[in-house]
């Protein structure tokens, strides 16, 4: 499907729409910021059409959806750009370009949403097997041609629709898992990452099957793990343990809710022949931290990697009372002069108030600590400036 520049619908901000910041990169237009007269509103959502400013003045190509408070999200600001399969391919291949130079295999995140210049859109690459997610409207109606496009640009063989989550449900999506190309795989993907193995259920897991995000502080961390017993909380499929153990680590505990990343943990362990080193907990990880300092346990490192507690800024203060919560139960579980390292994925609570937080719990504890290492999401998570909810992923390392 291609939209032809001169049969597009045009949209227009209000005289007080904030034009400067969206000349500047900014992506989005708000619903408050937009004419919605009646054929605005009219627009089917993922429709192509071209923003103008208040005084006609054309900005760029921006997919719309009515449906959603973020009415239009920037595709192109040349305001003759046609957005087929070559102009996705152009994307594509810059992003390429930039994985291909980082990392020696193909196993990363190839395309993360605004900051790769496909607003909404994510794909995680697996070898040949990619998992689009496409998060807004106009992706869903475009995937054909972003599909032939990541085949011809990246010559992955295998592309998977994983159409789930909460930003689908923001833009008025439903819910979809579909094969796009290739076979489904049937069994869990290798995916070789910090002298580790992880397997990554791609059809069944959570998100695309695995988090590249964590893959520079996975690393952090094991370099301080020689020899170390380590706590690896809200472990998913072994992220922290696994790397810890590939570099030495005396043994590690991973803990997490689920029994199917348990056991993918327990898989990549074992095809990396430290599974003797490696044993796995299921429970809530707030009981598990409480049961495990009641027994007197003690660990050279613990990590906690918990999922979003606050993911919009309606949940903030909540979210941090249970980072704070985190930090002072496993604070009492860190050997003196071993490491904690809270992590928290919620673009609302930003790294000053995330830190705060975590400190005000090491306190509660009992513990004092200073921080020697601060991280973010990896490379291939590149971080929009105009955009702070693309540079979501804290990471701070404490030692105590």
């Amino acid at each position: 499907m291609t939209i032809a520049a001169t049969d597009r619908a045009i949209v227009r901000l209000i005289p007080k729409a904030e034009a400067r910041a969206i000349r500047h990169g900014f992506p989005w237009v708000y619903a408050n910021e937009l004419v919605t007269d009646r054929r605005t509103r009219g627009l089917s959502p993922g429709s192509i059409a071209l923003l103008e400013d208040a005084n006609r003045t054309p900005m760029g190509v921006v997919a719309v959806n009515p449906a959603s408070k973020i009415i239009c999200r920037m595709l192109d600001q040349d305001p003759a750009a046609v957005i087929d399969q070559a102009w996705f391919a152009t994307r594509i291949a810059r992003a390429l370009a930039h994985r291909a130079r980082i990392y020696p295999d193909p196993f990363y995140r190839l395309i993360h949403a605004e900051a790769d210049g496909l607003p909404g859109v994510i794909i995680d690459r697996f070898g040949d097997i990619a998992v689009v997610q496409p998060n807004a409207a106009w992706a869903d109606v475009l995937i054909a041609p972003l599909v032939a496009a990541l085949q011809d640009v990246s010559g992955v063989t295998t592309v998977i629709m994983n159409g789930t989550g909460r930003t689908r449900t923001l833009e008025g999506l439903e819910e979809r898992m579909d094969v796009l190309a290739g076979q489904a795989p049937t069994a869990p993907v290798p995916v070789p990452m910090n002298g580790a193995v992880y397997m990554a259920d791609i059809m069944g897991g959570q998100k695309t099957g695995l988090f590249f995000d964590q893959r520079p502080n996975h690393a952090f961390a094991a370099g301080l793990a020689r020899d170390a017993r380590v706590l690896d909380v809200f472990s998913h499929v072994g992220g922290f343990g696994l790397a810890a153990l590939a570099q030495g680590a005396a043994s590690v505990l991973a803990v997490d809710g689920s029994a199917p990343a348990l056991e993918l943990a327990e898989q990549g362990a074992a095809q990396m022949g430290v599974a003797d080193r490696f044993t796995t907990r299921k429970g809530d990880a707030f009981d598990v931290l409480t049961e495990l300092a009641e027994a007197g346990e003690i660990f050279d490192i613990v990590i906690c990697d918990p999922p979003a507690f606050a993911p919009g800024k309606p949940a903030v203060e909540a979210g941090l009372r249970a980072y704070e919560r985190v930090a002072r139960l496993a604070a009492a579980l860190v050997a003196p002069d071993g490491y904690l390292v809270l992590c928290s994925c919620s673009h609302a609570v930003d790294l000053t108030r995330f830190r705060n937080a975590s400190a005000r719990g090491i306190g509660r504890a009992g513990r004092r600590g200073q921080i020697i290492h601060t991280g973010f999401a990896g490379p291939d998570h590149p971080l929009l400036p105009h955009l702070a909810e693309s540079g979501y992923l804290k990471a701070v390392f404490f030692r105590l």
